[in-house]
């Protein structure tokens, strides 16, 4: 952003932050009320807006938690087409309950997840359709003070802080980083695979740490390549020498880019905004950049792979080669069992407490 326009915009971000901070005293002195619920709730959330890994991070815990307990997964479905709360199906469409839902659901067919704008209604929703539920993952839900989740776990970005940014619209701050008080854990996301113990340390120290929170890192990790199209399955996996564009409508596309280009050797970036929507205008504008590069191919995001596979689009673009580039997470460090040791003693109380009550 440039110096002037951030300069500029600082007014309103002081504005911003003033409603903010009476929001939360709202909340505070019991003017408004929050709602808490007797079983474990999980709030992964942030305090940037957009692009710090929310959706792999709840895989990850559906991955290492659905074997243990009945998990179910609550999100806003941002973007979605429908209004209030709508519980997905295996036959769900991105337009009914969202991207991110959409690709939980596809990677984890038995496991319950709903969508509503209205976390404090959307829960009891979902128990009433679940009633085996033993813990709610609720995606982005940090802000939504109207309830009190029993576990907070905020994620941020190593390439952009949350301490080294500003509240919106000045920077991308939702609320200012004293927030991240409320947190139980923090895991700083996106970080290099090799990230050196000095760092570690260093990050550590600037996040300001409260007593009761501890810190966690994880990386992406990228995993092979996967068809998407009738072109692309036929033609076999590209070729480093292959011109390649790498479609991307997400927040923050670089490290997908940087991704490609280890692999590739002439890479053509096509950036879209984040949550976009493949219109017939977009469908053939990358129709178009591809025809421009002979023997090029297409690689995109998980998240993108998400709309361009729906009936809807898939027919258009199979005689394009296209593939999409899965993701994952690693914790760093070897502190993987570290932390779910955490979530689990967190998870452990609460059902016993909540037996104790019923009995």
């Amino acid at each position: 952003m440039p110096k002037f326009l951030f300069y500029l915009l600082i007014p309103f971000s002081w504005l911003y932050g003033l409603i903010i901070s009476f929001r939360k005293w709202l909340y505070k002195s019991g003017l408004y009320t929050r709602s808490k619920f007797d079983f474990p709730i999980i709030c992964v959330g942030n305090l940037t807006a957009g692009g710090t890994g929310k959706t792999p991070h709840i895989e990850w815990l559906i991955k290492n938690l659905n074997g243990h307990y009945q998990v179910a997964v609550l999100s806003r479905g941002y973007k979605r087409k429908t209004i209030g709360y709508v519980l997905s199906t295996p036959i769900s469409t991105p337009d009914e309950i969202g991207d991110e839902p959409y690709q939980i659901k596809q990677k984890f067919l038995q496991v319950p997840i709903a969508v509503s704008e209205n976390r404090v209604l959307g829960i009891p929703a979902l128990l009433g359709d679940e009633p085996n539920t033993e813990v709610v993952l609720m995606d982005d839900g940090f802000q939504h003070l109207s309830i009190q989740a029993g576990f907070n776990i905020i994620l941020c970005d190593y390439n952009r802080p949350y301490y080294n940014d500003y509240l919106l619209p000045a920077g991308l701050l939702r609320e200012s980083k004293t927030g991240a008080n409320r947190a139980d854990v923090i895991i700083v996301t996106k970080c290099p695979a090799n990230l050196s113990v000095a760092e570690k340390n260093s990050i550590t120290q600037l996040l300001k740490l409260q007593p009761h929170q501890s810190v966690f890192f994880s990386t992406i990790q990228y995993k092979n390549l996967i068809a998407i199209t009738d072109a692309a399955k036929q033609q076999g996996l590209p070729q480093p020498h292959q011109p390649t564009v790498a479609l991307a409508g997400i927040a923050k596309a670089s490290l997908f880019i940087d991704q490609v280009k280890t692999t590739q050797q002439q890479v053509i970036p096509l950036v879209f905004s984040d949550h976009q929507t493949y219109t017939d205008d977009r469908i053939q504008q990358l129709a178009a950049t591809a025809s421009t590069h002979p023997n090029s191919i297409i690689i995109t995001t998980e998240k993108d792979a998400v709309k361009l596979k729906s009936s809807s689009i898939l027919p258009h673009i199979n005689h394009l080669p296209i593939w999409y580039m899965p993701i994952g997470i690693d914790i760093l460090f070897d502190e993987e069992q570290t932390l779910l040791q955490q979530i689990n003693a967190y998870i452990r109380t609460e059902l016993e407490n909540a037996q104790h009550e019923n009995d």
